[in-house]
Order: structure tokens, then sequence, then C-alpha cells
């Protein structure tokens, strides 16, 4: 089985699963309206100069495409319970096409989502040059890469009955810490926050206003969650490959 045959089964297989469809695309888009709806003549929220409808188009785009991505660590975990994994290296398929082929389904998903808030944003009357829509686009798919690490680590230390929690705690913790809700802006929450990934998604917002991208602190928090979680996660994988059968 090469990449592109393996690719096409990965995403016809996901985006044929109704409930996963259901809640990646629909339970943002759903938040989008509750919160950004009654705030939509708000212009500058929170004191950031960023009107409200604005702000949450790319932070329920961050929200969402956070979950997409981390939900990689879902499908790990189920094919290490049915003995999936352990299967296919016993075919052709190359552990980095497996792999390959995981990151490319959750990144499918993610633009997937972000696509569908930015229409949700642009009915609420958010208009941005093509420009702007692409930066801001741009930084949330580099934004996402700890997130795509994160998730086959979960993936690969956690069963298949724990997953769920898992990724919904850690959406729920990294998305509320990061800003989705409401933005944060000073004191103890926002020295915790500048040190997650999730924030600097959030801030992509500034992005689509056509503000400077990331500083150096954001730069070098995306990166160290990269490669710490990339570290553990392979480290993860040669356990569990080494793990004998039951």
């Amino acid at each position: 089985m090469n990449l592109v045959t393996y690719a096409r089964y990965e995403l016809i297989r996901t985006f044929r699963n109704r409930r996963f469809v259901v809640f990646s695309f629909g339970f943002p888009l759903v938040l989008y309206f509750v919160v950004a709806g009654p705030n939509r003549h708000e212009a500058n929220l929170g004191g950031t100069g960023i009107s409200a409808p604005i702000y949450f188009t790319a932070s329920l785009a961050a929200f969402g495409a956070m979950n997409s991505v981390l939900a990689i660590g879902a499908r790990i975990a189920a094919e290490r319970g049915a003995g999936w994994n352990r299967q296919l290296r016993l075919t052709p398929l190359s552990t980095r096409t497996y792999f390959r082929v995981k990151l490319l389904t959750a990144y499918a998903t993610a633009l997937a989502t972000i696509a569908v808030l930015y229409t949700a944003g642009a009915m609420l009357g958010v208009r941005l040059g093509a420009f702007n829509w692409i930066a801001m686009t741009g930084l949330l798919l580099v934004g996402l890469i700890p997130f795509a690490a994160l998730g086959i680590l979960l993936g690969l230390v956690l069963t298949s009955d724990s997953i769920g929690p898992a990724i919904c705690g850690t959406t729920g913790l990294l998305g509320l810490l990061g800003g989705t809700w409401f933005p944060i802006t000073g004191g103890a929450m926002h020295a915790i926050a500048v040190a997650l990934p999730s924030y600097w998604l959030v801030q992509a917002a500034h992005v689509g206003l056509g503000d400077a991208g990331w500083g150096p602190t954001g730069w070098a928090v995306v990166i160290a969650w990269s490669v710490v979680a990339g570290l553990v996660a392979a480290r993860a994988y040669r356990r569990d490959s080494e793990r004998p059968s039951a």
C-alpha cells in the first residue's frame, strides 16, 4: 500500500464518520454564533483593538482546528487497541508513511474547520483582504504543529477508552488558558498563557488585521512545544513497537 492509496482510504474513512464531522465542524460553529453573535457590534473586545467577530473567528477556528488535530490520537489509539498498527508493520507501508498520512488527515480536517469558521465570520460581517485571510490561515497551520505531535503522543500512550476524555480535557484546558473565550491581556493568567501554544494560535487574529505576526516569544513557544512533544512521541512509538504481542 503506497502513500496515495492509504491517504485516500484515511480521508474517505474520516469524512464518512458522521459523528466526527458533526462534532468537528458543528460544535465550534455553534459556539461561534453563541459567543460572537451577541457581541457582533463590539469593536474593541477587551481592549485588544480587535472586533469581537474577528477575534472569535480566529479563536474558535483555532479551537476547532486544535481539536481536529488532536483527534489524530483517537485514531491511533483505536488502531493500537485493535492491533491494526501491528498488522500494518507487516506490510510494505513504512512507519513514516503511516504518520504522514495521519498528519495529512488531521490537517485536512483542520482546514475544513477553519473554512467553516471563516464562513461564519463573514456572515457576522468580518471583511478582510485576501492576503490577511491567507496570512492568518498560515499562522494557524504552523501553530498546529505542536498539537499534531501531542495528538500522536496521546494516541501512543493512552487506550481507546481513555483517549476521548484526555483529548476533550486537553482541548478545553488549553483553549481556556489560551484565550479562546476571552482576551487575556495581563496578570498571572497572561504569564501562563504566553507559555502555551494555544495562546499563540489565538493571536493569529492580529495577523488578520494586518499587524505583525508572532514575536520571538511566540515562535520560541511553538518550536519548543513541537520539539519536546515530537521527541516524547518518538520515544513512545519506539516503546510501543517493542512491546510484545498479546
